[in-house]
């Protein structure tokens, strides 16, 4: 049997406390030479903390830390902050040769020239990957790698990882890129760490099988307890001193059974309403031109939103996602073109940079109106507090800044205000970045169950794949493609969209014989009928829209089937046919504009 490598990095039999509450408790992890690690673990647990143990930036309160002589390593942190006058003198600045750091920034698509202050989030992290790869280290700590990455810029990562010759130990929310890129997973659970040599493929059965594990051990627990209780009150006639040392065993169970409580996972409470339906069609665009000064985001884009929708938008950063979702929900207006919203709609939308916080706010103050201790959550009055703990926040934290918070406590602290109130159209720009998979899980759950129109703006291909029934690319240069399906689909479908295009090919269009044009043939039309019958139905659309708003506010009085029950029974009747008759008309008016367009081209 081949002898094990001796650790680059060790942690043995480690504790520490976060407060009075029990962090880690007897943690071991070794990380060994050209190891490809991952370490996961619900949001809480501890992970970033262990990384900046294993680092050296955290003291354990007891046990050891073993470190290989002359071990060299790095650490890209969550939220990493480059600083001097240009991002090489940045990278530079750990001892690396210039022409080394122009290299690997050209890599991750970074002008060495770049000043540091001017940097988004996505170029911040690029560059600290890009100068952690320079230094060359034996051993690599990447905290959340790809939050604020593109697809691409991942998939670069991802191959930079499989030539890197040093060990890695990764944090991270993204299925796919753990399934890439490790073959070791440690599993920060139940205040230790377990590990399994298999990567994270297969870490799903693996949790289940150990969560069912325990879960079994506990009824066994709570057994023991309920037989040695009534075997305790039993025999209180007998001696003194078998009863103190049965009782001394019953605490100590109990007790037992308190820790192992609170140290289950309690997963967040997150549900969602659709609220009032809103009109068949969402929104639609056509022939949509958008630029900023010489950067053009669509050139002569349509597209079409159909209520019950869940659209996912990729593509690189800086091609558009964000202002696209902006013209879809009439945030933002177009160069040239046409934008139509549907009726009835009710938005929520939750952006990536989380502008919508403010850093000096409390938790309390984005939940509640300033003086108010409690917060409509779908037409019901809660309490803030007990709000805020169904999205794993605990009462002291109300009143800390907005500032204070991680980067996933930013992120459930933005859902929880979202799905306080209904909404028929949700569009999320990033909503993964920060958040554990167990909460990606349920988050996937809930969209999945959500009865209405999802847009979706994220680089998380697995996210993509699991939800999106279309996904729409912006390529950074004006064009766009839209194909049904997820991230997958589109690249079967569409290979070479985001490729420039090969001499190979520019040679192939060259060399293509060309046809003789076909004759024009005059322009077409509707017909007399149903050019009018689409006029009528722009008129009548919005009159059954705000016909229905009025019957609902009549059917808001809650005494009026008590009252007047035969006006009730007219009201809903009316209701139901005003609804018909609009999921009919736009059923009918998507058909004529279809046609319409079909006999114009």
């Amino acid at each position: 049997m081949a002898k094990a490598p001796a650790p680059l990095l060790a942690l043995k039999a480690v504790r520490l406390m976060d407060g009075a509450t029990p962090l880690f408790d007897g943690v071991d992890i070794a990380l060994e030479p050209r190891m490809r690690a991952c370490l996961v673990g619900r949001n809480g647990a501890g992970k970033s903390t262990l990384m900046r143990m294993l680092s050296g930036l955290i003291e354990p309160d007891s046990g050891e830390r073993y470190v290989q002589q002359g071990l060299r390593f790095a650490f890209v942190l969550q939220e990493p902050e480059p600083t001097g006058a240009r991002v090489r003198d940045w990278v530079c600045s750990g001892g690396v040769e210039a022409y080394t750091a122009d290299a690997e920034l050209a890599a991750f698509g970074i002008d060495p020239e770049t000043h540091c202050a001017s940097m988004s989030g996505g170029e911040k992290r690029r560059a600290a990957l890009a100068k952690a790869f320079a230094e060359d280290p034996d051993l690599l700590f990447l905290d959340e790698p790809t939050n604020h990455l593109d697809i691409f810029a991942i998939e670069t990562l991802e191959d930079r990882l499989r030539s890197f010759k040093g060990a890695s130990l990764i944090v991270s929310h993204d299925r796919t890129f753990l399934e890439r890129t490790t073959k070791t997973c440690f599993w920060l659970y139940d205040r230790r760490v377990l590990r399994r040599d298999e990567g994270y493929v297969g870490f799903e059965d693996w949790q289940a099988k150990i969560e069912a594990e325990t879960a079994e051990s506990l009824r066994r627990l709570e057994k023991a307890i309920e037989r040695e209780t009534y075997t305790f009150y039993r025999s209180i006639t007998a001696q003194r001193t078998r009863n103190e040392g049965r009782a001394a065993r019953l605490r100590a169970m109990r007790a037992d059974h308190a820790e192992r409580m609170k140290a289950m996972d309690r997963p967040m409470d997150m549900t969602i309403d659709a609220g009032q339906t809103s009109g068949k069609l969402v929104a639609e665009l056509k022939g949509v031109s958008k630029a900023f000064g010489d950067k053009i985001i669509l050139k002569n884009f349509s597209t079409r939103i159909i209520r019950g929708d869940r659209l996912a938008i990729v593509g690189p950063n800086g091609a558009g996602k964000s202002t696209l979702v902006k013209l879809l929900i009439g945030q933002a207006q177009a160069d040239s073109g046409d934008i139509r919203l549907g009726t009835n709609l009710d938005v929520a939308y939750l952006d990536q940079g989380r502008d919508a916080l403010k850093g000096d706010e409390t938790l309390w103050d984005v939940l509640a109106n300033s003086g108010s201790d409690s917060i409509l959550v779908r037409g019901q009055p809660r309490h803030v507090a007990a709000y805020a703990k169904d999205f794993l926040f605990r009462e002291k934290q109300l009143r800390q800044p907005v500032k204070s918070l991680s980067g996933g406590e930013r992120n459930r602290l933005q859902l929880a205000r979202a799905l306080a109130k209904a909404t028929n159209l949700l569009v999320l720009d990033e909503p993964t970045n920060d958040l554990d998979m167990d909460t990606l899980d349920l988050l996937e759950d809930m969209l999945a169950d959500y009865e209405g129109t999802l847009i979706l703006v994220s680089h998380d291909r697995d996210f993509i794949d699991r939800l999106a029934t279309s996904t729409l690319a912006l390529d950074g240069r004006g064009h766009a493609a839209e194909t049904p399906g997820g991230w997958v689909d589109f690249i079967r479908q569409n290979p070479d969209f985001f490729a420039d295009i090969s001499q190979k090919e520019a040679k192939k269009i060259a060399e293509k014989p060309v046809s003789a044009p076909a004759p024009k043939t005059p322009a077409k039309k509707l017909s007399y009928k149903d050019q009018k019958r689409l006029d009528d139905l722009n008129l009548l659309m919005p009159k059954w829209s705000a016909e229905i708003k009025r019957l609902e506010a009549v059917l808001d009085d809650a005494t009026l089937y008590s009252r007047d029950p035969k006006r009730f029974d007219a009201t809903m009747k009316a209701l139901e046919q005003t609804r018909a008759d609009l999921e009919n008309g736009e059923m009918e008016w998507l058909e004529l504009e279809e046609k319409r367009e079909s006999l114009s081209l």
